[in-house]
């Protein structure tokens, strides 16, 4: 049996697994550093993981209150993970055990980020950075010892096959990528042995949409020309980290006005896939005619030979994690306990400052030598004399016995817990 954790931890969260993309997009908290600073007055830590098929929120604190400040921002509709649960869940995650995409890379880079972001606000807690840093390692490592993410795709070359397997081939297709952050920059890689006839690039910032058109010789769209190069493509992949729709109902619809085959006046189909979150497309631009709307939902179904295999290094990778989980409770319980030492040790400090002072105001006319030898002594003594305690409450948070540690630093500080209830 598994000790207790030492403190509380808990997630809430929402994924593909039982959300669709619409209720997944309105979950999502647009201000994420706005989001963070209110929750620090909520909890000791928080930490906000938000991709294009997930929101996690991680906090150092009990899953009662995570659910009351939730609900105060408008959410209901959240699974929670507690304490080892939360624990275990965190580990497969960063494995890719829980992606939509088996053994996906992506999710360490987002976790690393999301703790960053943490950290600069001031609301990563020492607990909190340790669960995410563990989780990255474990993460890591079950990918080099099961293989899981062997031939696995990411979420922008899933939404290349897709488009593939929508038209046949993409040899000389031109293909029109808007966004030019991480995501493009694997739809690029993606695309990278295609036969493409045109690959463009749009983004808000033209020069970062030439940065990356040129690695892939390709050619930089400004924004503002966005829908007539979308005419002109026969593929469309959106993965903006816009906060709103930027491909509107009303312009494609214009756009579409003059893509028609010569001989039959019918429209000349375009595919696009909105793999962003938030949606960069609005839902409308799907009824349009001549327009096959694909999202997140829609890349579950994309034909991935390796699937099999990878389930397979998944079960291998759960058994890894399985052991690993008794190591980070142990991680987990000794760093929780610094807590209950810090208390201890701030209490011996101000006894060892008191009794220092006393001594020295005995010790009228002692010179600065004398006293540094007294205060170098009385730190020792200090030292020493917590030593064991110390050890023994660091024992005691491993095996999950707060009550145990609390009654040991009781004992010392206020002559309380052990002490007394010997003495009745």
């Amino acid at each position: 049996m598994r000790p207790t954790l030492f403190a509380p931890l808990t997630i809430a969260g929402i994924s593909h697994h039982t959300a669709s993309v619409p209720e997944i997009e309105e979950f999502r908290f647009p201000d994420e550093e706005e989001f963070l600073t209110t929750a620090r007055e909520w909890f000791k830590g928080v930490a906000l993981l938000q991709t294009c098929n997930r929101v996690e929120v991680i906090v150092h604190g009990e899953p009662d209150i995570l659910t009351e400040f939730l609900q105060s921002r408008g959410r209901t509709r959240f699974r929670l993970y507690q304490d080892q649960e939360a624990l275990s869940h965190l580990l497969e995650l960063a494995a890719g055990i829980d992606s939509l995409i088996i053994g996906e890379d992506q999710i360490l880079g987002q976790l690393r980020r999301s703790l960053t972001l943490s950290e600069e606000l001031g609301v990563a807690s020492p607990i909190l950075a340790l669960c995410i840093n563990k989780a990255i390692h474990a993460g890591s490592e079950a990918r080099r010892r099961t293989g899981i993410n062997n031939g696995a795709i990411s979420v922008g070359s899933a939404a290349v096959l897709l488009a593939e397997e929508q038209l046949h081939t993409l040899d000389g297709k031109r293909i029109l990528i808007l966004g030019s952050g991480e995501m493009g920059v694997l739809v690029t890689q993606a695309l990278a042995a295609k036969k493409l006839s045109a690959i463009y690039v749009a983004n808000r910032t033209l020069d970062r949409a030439r940065v990356l058109a040129h690695k892939i010789d390709g050619t930089a769209v400004p924004m503002d020309d966005l829908y007539r190069y979308l005419a002109l493509s026969d593929v469309v992949i959106c993965c903006t980290a816009a906060p709103h729709p930027v491909v509107r109902a009303n312009d494609v619809r214009e756009a579409m006005k003059g893509r028609t085959w010569p001989l039959d006046g019918e429209v000349k189909p375009i595919i696009i896939v909105d793999i962003a979150q938030p949606r960069d497309v609005e839902e409308e631009v799907g009824t349009i005619d001549g327009i096959c709307l694909f999202t997140i939902d829609d890349l579950r179904q994309v034909n991935d030979t390796t699937t099999q295999l990878r389930q397979e290094a998944a079960t291998r990778a759960r058994i890894f994690l399985e052991e690993e989980l008794d190591q980070f409770i142990r991680l987990y319980n000794r760093r929780a306990a610094d807590e209950t030492l810090a208390t201890l040790h701030t209490w011996a400090e101000t006894v060892r400052v008191r009794e220092r002072d006393r001594a020295f105001a005995r010790l009228q006319g002692c010179d600065d030598h004398v006293r540094e030898i007294a205060e170098d002594l009385s730190r020792a003594l200090t030292r020493k004399l917590l030593a064991d305690v110390t050890m023994s409450i660091r024992f005691c948070a491993e095996r999950g016995e707060i009550a145990r540690a609390e009654e040991l630093v009781s004992a010392i500080t206020r002559g309380e817990g052990l002490c007394s209830r010997k003495s009745e």
